[in-house]
């Protein structure tokens, strides 16, 4: 695939996402995608993956997710995405009380045979738990 054929995946699988799209996600994966959280942890498989973006934005109904901007080289394409939301339920055993949540997260995605078979993503922890919890 091209430069611009790999970006337009990528436009179409956070496009899918932010619609909560998860049925149309699965069909971007390839069979033997993995999906690294932070540091260099492996979880191999799409289900896997949609299960946890699932579990994250039911927590965050109404979210937004713009893709902001992309830059590609060969077979990889990087992300930086805005994810902006409410809490309206527990999330990873943090209460719901309506905070807002606001944080960047960058994403090193891999196309192999035309679907997406690496994503590593990145973003500070911290400073999500800082948001949603009360400070004192």
């Amino acid at each position: 695939m091209s430069i611009e054929e790999n970006k337009a995946l990528v436009r179409r699988f956070y496009d899918a996402l932010g619609r909560e799209d998860y049925e149309e996600m699965a069909k971007m994966f390839h069979k033997d995608f993995v999906f690294y959280s932070q540091v260099d942890t492996p979880h191999p498989g799409g289900a896997e993956f949609i299960a946890s973006e699932r579990k994250n934005f039911e927590a965050f109904k109404g979210f937004k997710f713009p893709l902001e901007r992309m830059v590609a080289e060969g077979d990889q394409v990087a992300a930086y995405l805005v994810f902006e939301g409410r809490q309206s339920s527990e999330w990873h055993g943090i209460a719901a009380r309506g905070a807002r949540l606001k944080f960047s997260l960058f994403a090193l995605l891999r196309i192999a045979d035309g679907k997406l078979i690496e994503k590593r993503a990145h973003f500070d922890v911290g400073d999500i738990v800082r948001q949603l919890t009360p400070q004192t």
